[in-house]
This record gives structure tokens, sequence and C-alpha cells, in this order.
């Protein structure tokens, strides 16, 4: 049995990676129907090897559609996604609208895919930050063998991360720089082409920015609400993946050996771990897979039973798209959710 799956935002970065890994993961789909805001009208997007004419979000009857995932935005989700949910559609929403509710589960699968059975409070399940999604599945396996205690991570963030904008960005930057032209700055603060800038979403009264926080209270709601964890968010110039240097302190003696074997079991992760150059992963390489990397594993000797590493991850699929796949995936092989229309 096929399910009716509606892709919400599907002209935009992760609505397209939406489309793209639900025809490579060969979702079970009756059909798939790609929506958009009104001015993306006449607009097509690519289902596998078959074309799909956008459709407008606001017109469309979710009483047969069985999962909407949803990547139109915050402000959209807030009036949408509660619409949709009433009409039985189960809503996977990529953006912040829902992910502190406490009626609303956030899922990670390979961290807490149990707790996606909350769904049916409000037919809403909400998909972390981008970069919480790649720590929390490196975390996991080692915070259920050694007990994390405390994180610090400071990420460095690639500019899809703010959309396509951020990429146009990045890209039309760099092209004045080796032109001599004049540089602009729209999506961005200050300059990012050959540039750093450590400030991502809207800075707060305490001093860190947004992300910061979300990254801190949405690791506490899916892993475990005693881990201390404090966050230091950098947009680099990099179009694709998200890299994050992590330090953990942990309750029991760990070492690197150890964690290097805990991680190499887990689930969506893979570990490159060679203490020569080169034997690590960077953003690059890691663009357009699914798992989490894991390299420069090593003790912390700074504070009792301490490891640092560094985790890369495509943060247009693991941090949005493909995570929210799975979760569909969850819904289905735990058996939450049926076709709404039977087979003929």
């Amino acid at each position: 049995m096929g399910y009716k799956v509606a892709v919400a935002g599907a002209t935009g970065n992760v609505g397209r990676e939406m489309l793209d890994i639900l025809a490579e993961r060969a979702f079970p789909v009756s059909e798939v129907v790609a929506l958009a805001s009104q001015r993306s009208i006449g607009q097509e997007v690519s289902f596998g090897d078959r074309t799909l004419k956008v459709k407008v979000l606001e017109h469309h009857d979710f009483s047969d559609t069985d999962i909407c995932l949803m990547s139109a935005g915050g402000e959209v989700s807030k009036e949408w996604s509660p619409r949709i949910g009433a009409q039985g559609c189960v809503v996977i929403d990529n953006s912040s609208a829902w992910r502190y509710d406490s009626d609303v589960p956030l899922i990670v699968p390979e961290v807490n895919a149990e707790a996606v059975r909350g769904f049916t409070k409000k037919n809403i399940i909400a998909n972390p930050n981008c970069s919480t999604a790649q720590l929390v599945v490196a975390l996991k396996p080692l915070h259920d063998r050694f007990g994390i205690r405390r994180v610090v991570v400071s990420t460095y963030q690639s500019v899809s991360g703010a959309g396509k904008e951020g990429m146009d960005e990045l890209f039309d930057q760099t092209k004045a720089i080796y032109s001599a032209k004049d540089v602009t700055t729209k999506k961005f603060p200050k300059r990012i082409a050959f540039n750093l800038i450590p400030h991502i979403d809207v800075f707060m009264e305490d001093g860190f920015t947004k992300e910061e926080w979300k990254m801190m209270a949405e690791t506490k709601k899916i892993l475990d609400p005693k881990i201390r964890l404090t966050a230091t968010c950098v947009r680099v110039p990099v179009f694709i993946s998200h890299s994050e240097a992590v330090n953990i302190e942990c309750e029991k003696p760990i070492t690197a050996d150890e964690a290097r074997e805990v991680l190499r079991q887990a689930p969506g992760v893979l570990v490159i771990d060679k203490r020569e150059p080169g034997g690590y992963i960077t953003p690059h390489e890691a663009a357009g897979e699914d798992a989490t990397y894991i390299s420069r594993i090593r003790e912390d000797m700074t504070v009792e039973n301490g490891l640092a590493f560094w985790c890369v991850s495509d943060n247009l699929r693991k941090g949005a798209a493909l995570n929210a796949v799975q979760i569909a995936e969850c819904l289905i092989n735990r058996g939450l959710i049926t076709p709404k229309q039977k087979a003929a």
C-alpha cells in the first residue's frame, strides 16, 4: 500500500532534497504532491524520473493526504500545520515553530524514535535544528555508555543553512572579489566570502544567539534534560554541510579507543579517524551523504572523563530532509499510520 505525501515548500533547497530522498529511499508512495506559495505557480520540480507541477498550498485539500513534509518556514507552519493536522494528515515540520511545544514530539530517529508515538496530540512532529540533529546522533551512543554531563560545542555552519539566498550571497560575493568588484551584503550581517561570522539567528538577552539556544534546548528535549550544553555557532563560507568541534565531560571514565568503538557501532554514524594528514572528514566530502561523520577523536585531559571530537554532516540531508523522511518511515514501520486511500 502506498501513502499520499505532500511536500510543502517544494521549491526550496530542503523541499527539493525531500523529494529526492523520497525517491532515493523508495518511500512507499501512492502519490506525491509538490506544494508552495502562490508565487511558485508554474514551476516544476523533480521526483525521481518524474516532473511534478507545483500546486498552491492554500488550495490543497489534505483530507486524503497521509503525510505532509513541511518546509515552508515557521510562520507558514504556525498557520497551516494545525489546519493540516486537523484533517487527519500527519505534519512533519522542519521549522522551529513546534519544536518546543510539549505536545509535539521532537524526533531524531537514531536517538528517540519511540517518542514519535506522541504525535497524536496535534498530528504534528517536529524536526530539530540542523546543527542539533547531527550532534545528538553522535552524543546518543556516548551518553548511553558513559553518561554525558556537559557538552561544549562550536559549530562551523554552511550558508545553505540560511537557504538559497545564503548560497547565492556566498557565490556572488566570491565572484565579486575575484572580479575586483564591490561586495554587497544582503542575507548576512557581514561579508561571508573568505570570512567567518560568529552570529546565526537573533541575539538574546543573555548574549547567546537563538541558534545557540536552540542547540541547548533541543538537546535536552531529545536526549536528556540533565545534560548541560553551551554552544558558539559560526557561519562559514561553505556551501553545504555543517561541522562541529565537540568537547564532552562524562560521568564514567572514557578513552578515545572506547569512544571510537562505541561510535563505530552506532546507527547513522561513520567513523573516519586516522591520525594522519587527510585522515578525517571535511564538509565537502560529507555533502550529498546521509551519515554523521566523526573524526579527530581524542581524550580531553583538561577535565575528568573528557573527550573531544570533530562531527560533520550534510545539513540539507540529515539536518533536515533526510531526518524528516526517516520520521515518516518510523510512523509506517511502527504501524502508527495507515493509508487513507485503500488499494483498489
